[in-house]
Parts: structure tokens; sequence; C-alpha cells
């Protein structure tokens, strides 16, 4: 029998493409699973700002720092399991190999080319989000404004939240019918399960893990929900000036600016809400708030198979701390970890989003 201190809140992680990365005390471990079947597993050391200066880890601040650290750190992931899964889809022979461009760019830049690419790609993806979720909501909002019978304008925050909701949740939708994307999300299921595995104790095998639920109420989803919930509130609240909504209400571009700079104000209180949240579970106020993200989960997690499980151990395992293999052969079973005397709870601080 092995002791070890159970503390929630402070394991959280991230879908990727084949794979899954946690966050733990010694920790982000990657784990992927390869063309031929295999799991691959590497911790890197990934400190949080607030380990750095202590200041980014008040209440209100944090939040925001937190976010845009995982973002960025998340996107790198992404970015290399993605890097991953087509070198292995090249020497299957399920994709056509590296053109004869690819390999000059390759041999020529080599990894300050990824590094641009990379950061070219998120710049982009940041681009298209604010385009879809602050740009076409307030645009639809002055549209319906402007062909409404009476003058809605107090109701103008409410209409372009609703819209926002609408777009985000037909977004994640639709998306989720592709058949990667709904891969990600079995693998984003997994990662819940074996997060809820260990945080109640138990031995992190594939019929315990199987067993969680893979709604988890610090998950990124229920965030970023909630984040959407809470811009419509800041601003229904925020008292304007007649003369000023006359010239809001005909300028979407001045809405877009008011919004985004309504975002780290959103993300701080919206981070302490999450945090909370984890360690009132039963409250019902709670309970009620975060209903709409943990619905939303049934869209953004789906049930994972035996073998996506089996990568959720291997990189969670990594995280902690536990004895890991960098290298699983495929069709080699998983060992029965022994069982953990701290059985743990199901309440506690989240430190860490379990996304």
């Amino acid at each position: 029998m092995s002791e070890e201190k159970i503390e929630i809140g402070k394991v959280g992680g991230e879908a990727l493409m084949e794979g899954i990365m946690m966050r733990g005390p010694k920790g982000a471990a990657i784990s992927l699973r390869l063309a031929d079947g295999s799991i691959e597993t590497s911790l890197k050391k990934s400190a949080l700002p607030s380990e750095k200066h202590k200041f980014l880890g008040w209440p209100l601040i944090r939040g925001p720092v937190s976010l845009v650290y995982s973002l960025v750190f998340g996107y790198k992931c992404m970015v290399e399991s993605a890097e991953k899964a087509t070198e292995g889809m090249m020497e299957s022979g399920d994709i056509v190999s590296e053109s004869k461009i690819d390999k000059w760019i390759e041999a020529h830049f080599g990894p300050k080319m990824m590094a641009a690419v990379t950061t070219v790609g998120m710049i982009l993806g940041i681009g298209v989000a604010l385009l879809l979720f602050v740009w076409a909501p307030e645009k639809l909002a002055g549209f319906i404004h402007d062909h409404a019978a009476v003058d809605i304008s107090r109701f103008m925050p409410l209409i372009s939240g609703g819209v926002r909701v609408v777009l985000f949740v037909g977004y994640m939708f639709v998306i989720s019918l592709q058949k990667d994307i709904r891969r990600v999300f079995q693998y984003h299921g997994a990662e819940h399960k074996s997060i809820f595995c260990y945080e109640y104790g138990l031995p992190l095998t594939v019929e315990n893990v199987r067993a969680q639920s893979r709604f988890h109420p610090r998950c990124g989803t229920s965030f970023m929900f909630l984040m959407i919930l809470l811009s419509i509130l800041v601003s229904s609240l925020i008292m304007v000036p007649d003369a000023w909504r006359e010239f809001l209400k005909g300028n979407t571009g001045v809405r877009m600016a008011v919004r985004i700079l309504q975002f780290p104000l959103i993300m701080a209180f919206g981070y302490e809400f999450i945090r909370f949240a984890g360690k009132h579970l039963k409250n019902p106020i709670v309970r009620a708030v975060s209903f709409p993200g943990l619905a939303m989960q049934r869209i953004t997690t789906k049930e994972p198979s035996d073998d996506i499980i089996e990568v959720g151990i291997e990189a969670l395992k990594a995280a902690l701390g536990r004895p890991f293999e960098a290298k699983i052969p495929a069709q080699k079973t998983q060992e029965e970890e022994p069982a953990i005397d701290d059985p743990g709870s199901d309440t506690g601080s989240p430190e860490e989003p379990a996304q």
C-alpha cells in the first residue's frame, strides 16, 4: 500500500490529437497514441507564472494570467501532437509523404519555420475567435436593433450575449460531427474520467477510470461558457448614459472594443467562481450556475474507448510523479496500481482547470 496525498484541483489537462496533456505536481506530461499502436509519454517542466512571481497568484490576477498561459502552452502541445500524428500517418502510408517544397523548407529553416508557423496559426486562431464570437454577435445585435419595431437599446447586451451563446453552441456542435474532432472529444472525456479517478483516490486502472463521469466541473468548456454568461451580466449592469448608448448602437467596432476590454475582468471572476465551485459542488446555487457548462460537455466530451483511457492514465501517472514508461508497445495491458490509503474527497480548490 502506497501513501499519496490527494490534492483536489492540482491536476488539469487538455485533449490533444491522439493524446492527452496532463499538468500536475511534477510538470506537464504528454502521452500520445502513435500510429503503430504504442503509447509514447514525455514529461516537461511547466512552471506556472504564479510559481515564479507570487503576486500573479493573487485572487482576480491569477485568472487572466492562468488562462493566457494555458492557451499558449496548450496550443504548443496541440501542435506537437499533430506533428507526431502526421509523422505516424506518413510512415504508415495513410497520407502522402512530404513534397519537395516541404522538404526544402524544413531543411533550410527547420525549427525557426515551425515556430513561425505556430505563431501565425495562433494569431489566426485568435482572429477567427474574435470574428466569430465578438464581431458577429455585435453585428447581428445591431441588425436586430435597427429592424426592431420598438427601442431595444437597453437590451443590446442581452441580445448580443444570446447570439454569442447560440454561435458558441452551434460551432461546437458542428465541429463535433467531424470524425477527427470527435476522437479528440473522446480523449477529452478520458482526461476528465482519469482526473476523477485520481481525485476519488482510486487505483488508476482502465476499469476504474471507465466508471467515472466524463462531465467535470472544472472543465475549460464550462469556464468558456461561464465567461459568456458573465459578459452578459457585466454588460447589462454597466450604466451607460443615453448619449453614449446612441453612439454605441451604431458603432460595431467600438462595441467590440468595449467587449474586449471587459475580458480581463470577466476572466478574473470566472476563474474565481470555478475555484469556488470545486469546493462547493453540492451548493444549489453553484450547481445551477454550473449546469450550462456541464450540459455543454455533452458536446465537447465523448465516451472514450479503453485504448484512449490507457493514454489518459499514462499521462496522469507521469504528471503525478508515479512510475511510467516512456514507450509502451502496442497490445501491452495496463498493470493495476496499488490502492491509495488516502481516499480523498470530491471537493477541493481547483488550481488547474480540467479542460
